[in-house]
């Protein structure tokens, strides 16, 4: 359970695949778990992998954070990931991504996004609970990472600092702490940075993100496809002051700029730490949990509630939840549908091919009157399903290709052609 020295590394991803090979000074990488294949491993990455270089696999969909416990399946995948990859630790998020169903006597309804979870003892109470479920269901040390946030919870008991420390001190989990998050949070919820560092348990740290974004009308996106801007760079030396950090990784994940960008922001990192001027201590191992009684349900019921009430105004359009602030919800409502619309064009770029320049605007119209239950495969499949009931593309031929293309993905049992059901009732 000692911490792992991991290095510089940088988040893979396939549009950079090539580039991150050829880069000097690459100790390690991270890949997004959910987007790798255990049977199936990109080339790169065994080539990685051969030449020494680690492999971290950097779960998104867990939703720790959320009322429920973790699911086994998704633990189960995550776990065949470890394997696959030979990775010394995994990490996810500490976050919910989901909410609703029996609990709350809701439909289910997912964000595509990680969201904010109160700082209050209900909530610590559950996300304690469901690391521990996710430790013992993983083959190696778990690391859990701060999320930035444009909302803040009414109400809140705690510090983000005294929070971790709490967690860390109940669980032993690791934490991977991401710098440009606590740089959001400052712009968007006014949390001092320095406050923030002083407060966290430092010698839990398993590695840190940097990352860049941007900021508009007064709210700072994390996007990870900007520079990583000298504020974050700042904070980083703040962190290297108080400890070396094990590791350190370069996010970006869109908008990729050439490979000699990539190697300068690297190359800032490494002046950041140095600046901070922290010796590295010796591995840290975490003190024994204590057993922990059984979180009772009415506690995940009520913070079941308080989510699902949260999520499902902001893909649903209910009423916003009282003591939160409307304006930034509506900004998180419209990102979430943003990245919805974003995420499925990646998935499935035959959508915007086939409907052109209406695809977002009809993707958009869509994502207001459905909120996603399932995930962004199926919802590509029932936006496109959504589009034939209602006989569009008006031009034929599109709809045509579309028909084609939703008929192709709708089941392994032939099904019948939504666009002639349309023109027949028409």
């Amino acid at each position: 359970m000692t911490s792992e020295r991991l290095g510089t590394g940088i988040g893979w991803r396939p549009e950079i695949a090539d580039a991150v090979e050829r880069m000097p000074g690459i100790d390690w990488v991270e890949v997004v778990a959910e987007n790798t294949c255990p049977g199936h491993l990109p080339d790169s990455l065994l080539r990685l992998r051969e030449r020494g270089v680690t492999v971290v696999p950097h779960g998104v969909s867990l939703g720790l954070g959320g009322a429920d416990r973790p699911d086994e399946d998704r633990l189960a995948a995550l776990a065949e990931r470890v394997a696959a990859l030979g990775a010394p630790l995994v990490t996810e998020h500490i976050a919910f991504v989901r909410a609703g169903g029996p609990r709350t006597a809701s439909p289910v309804l997912e964000a595509g996004h990680l969201l904010p979870v109160p700082r209050t003892r209900d909530a610590l109470d559950v996300l304690c609970e469901n690391v521990r479920i996710a430790q013992a269901a993983l083959p190696v040390p778990l690391a859990v990472e701060n999320i930035a946030a444009l909302v803040s919870w009414p109400g809140e008991e705690m510090t983000e600092g005294q929070f971790l420390y709490d967690l860390v001190d109940r669980t032993g989990v690791r934490l991977l702490i991401d710098v440009a998050n606590l740089h959001t949070n400052h712009v968007n919820r006014g949390e001092d940075p320095a406050e923030a560092l002083a407060g966290l348990p430092v010698e839990a740290i398993a590695y840190v993100h940097v990352a860049g974004g941007f900021e508009r009308d007064g709210v700072w996106h994390d996007s990870h496809a900007h520079p990583v801007p000298p504020a974050v760079l700042d904070i980083l030396t703040g962190l290297a002051s108080r400890t070396a950090p094990p590791g350190v990784l370069l996010e970006r994940d869109e908008n990729f700029p050439e490979p000699a960008e990539l190697e300068r922001e690297l190359a800032a990192i490494r002046t950041a730490v140095a600046a901070g001027g922290a010796v590295a201590g010796g591995p840290w191992e975490p003190s024994p949990a204590a057993p922990a009684p059984e979180v009772p349900d009415a506690t995940r019921q009520r913070v079941g509630l308080a989510q699902t009430a949260v999520l499902s105004s902001l893909v649903a359009g209910t009423p916003v939840p009282e003591g939160f602030d409307r304006v930034r919800m509506g900004v998180q409502a419209r990102a979430l549908a943003a990245k919805r619309a974003d995420v499925v064009a990646k998935l499935a770029p035959e959508l915007p091919e086939i409907l052109g320049a209406g695809y977002r605007a009809a993707f958009l119209a869509y994502a207001s009157e459905r909120p996603m239950t399932d995930g962004y495969r199926r919802d590509a499949l029932e936006f496109a399903g959504d589009l034939l009931r209602k006989g569009r593309p008006e031009d034929w031929a599109s709809r045509r290709r579309l028909d084609q293309w939703w008929q192709e993905r709708a089941g392994s049992a032939p099904r019948r052609s939504l666009a002639r059901r349309v023109l027949r009732r028409g």
